[in-house]
């Protein structure tokens, strides 16, 4: 049966889809990796292991243990923070949720007085290698979120990252009660209503008109692509299944006819085993070059649309400060204050909007590098299984005519 404390090293962790921004540049470097991990039934402890030169931190190197809570944690103080407000902060790694796979384990449990030995042995190995997959993904969007942060030139310097990676103690980082996530869910419809009553607001700058449409569209088109391209995973995944019961089925077929229809049999039948085998390799291959970098970069886009929601928030703030103005000088009451006030809004609207900028191109650069890298690697890995599959077929055709 699956474990429920399951851990996973550095040396068993497969191949990593490289999601992080540009690499540190110069002499300084903060270099961050999760070791390993532990599930423990309702939790996951990730060890976090960091190596730098900065001297904000204390030692060159350190450990830590730390929850998906304690990550979520991190991330709202970055969200928090009205200094990075010009800036697209990482998006959270996902919860992790393995109830799925106990639920298809606990099922095929139930059912395996139905099925044969050795056939409940092959569904049980493919449900294992399923969570197998599911909980190095995990550990791996978590990594991906503490590399965007610790090579970005201005999150990286941040306390509260600090204080994630070095603090040794708990950090009593515990889940949202009741009273917080309905406080959350009231803070997202208000924030919801603020993006409805900022439609209206009037661009400016014609470069920042663009890349809101732009990146609308692209989130939306994102989204679309990847529950597509999940569908097609789970049929990849499906006729690896039904493949298992094929070969079974004719193997015990063979046994039961003539010699040589026997050995006819069971050739086919191997033939579908090996092709299982392959079938299930393109699911889990296209999980991880296609589908977890459109979802990644649903998350991502979201992020830069947060931020050109805070610009153009500030923006809407400066032309109330001067409408505001106007008023108080028509009236010679509280100039002074008015024109401070207009000053302070001014100052951060085109503070955010310098530091957008350079974010917004960044992502840009970030995301075409890793979609082209991603969309190579799916294709040459696909190639690679249907030449694997094309071979098998041909060297059945051959052992047949034998």
């Amino acid at each position: 049966m699956m474990d429920d404390a399951f851990t996973e090293t550095k040396s068993s962790r497969a191949e990593s889809v490289d999601l992080n921004s540009n690499g540190l540049n110069g002499d300084d470097f903060l270099k961050i990796e999760i070791s390993d991990a532990l599930n423990e039934k309702e939790k996951v402890k990730f060890t976090v292991k960091t190596k730098t030169n900065l001297k904000t931190f204390s030692s060159s190197e350190f450990s830590v243990i730390r929850e998906h809570e304690e990550f979520i944690w991190l991330h709202d103080r970055f969200v928090e923070n009205d200094e990075f407000a010009g800036y697209i902060i990482p998006p959270a790694p996902p919860r992790p949720d393995f109830d799925s796979s106990r639920e298809k384990l606990q099922r095929l449990t139930e059912g395996e007085s139905s099925m044969t030995k050795e056939e409940f042995n092959k569904m049980k190995q493919e449900l294992e290698s399923e969570y197998l997959a599911l909980f190095k993904k995990t550990v791996q969007m978590h990594e991906v979120f503490l590399h965007r942060l610790s090579s970005h030139p201005v999150l990286k310097n941040d306390t509260n990252l600090r204080i994630f990676l070095e603090y040794t103690k708990d950090l009593n980082v515990r889940s949202k009660n009741t009273k917080e996530r309905f406080g959350g869910l009231v803070k997202s419809i208000s924030k919801n209503a603020d993006e409805l009553r900022l439609l209206n607001q009037k661009e400016t700058d014609e470069y920042f008109d663009g890349q809101k449409k732009f990146l609308t569209d692209y989130h939306n088109k994102i989204r679309d692509d990847c529950v597509r391209a999940d569908r097609m995973t789970y049929v990849h995944k499906s006729v690896a299944d039904c493949y298992i019961r094929v070969s079974y089925g004719l193997s015990n077929v063979a046994t039961a006819e003539l010699e040589s229809l026997s050995k006819f049999l069971t050739k086919i039948s191997d033939y579908f085993e090996t092709t299982r085998k392959t079938e299930n390799r393109v699911s889990s291959d296209t999980d991880l070059k296609l589908s977890d970098t459109l979802r990644y970069y649903v998350r991502d886009s979201k992020a830069a649309l947060d931020l050109l929601y805070r610009r153009t928030k500030r923006l809407a703030d400066f032309e109330n400060e001067n409408k505001n103005l106007e008023r108080a000088r028509q009236k010679h009451k509280d100039e002074k204050q008015a024109e401070l006030a207009q000053q302070n809004a001014k100052q951060k609207f085109e503070q955010i909007s310098e530091i957008a900028r350079g974010e917004l191109a960044d992502f840009k650069t970030r995301r075409n590098a890793m979609f082209k890298k991603s969309l190579t690697d799916f294709v040459e890995i696909q190639l690679k299984h249907s030449n694997a599959q094309v071979q098998t077929l041909r060297n059945l055709l051959e052992t047949l005519k034998e």
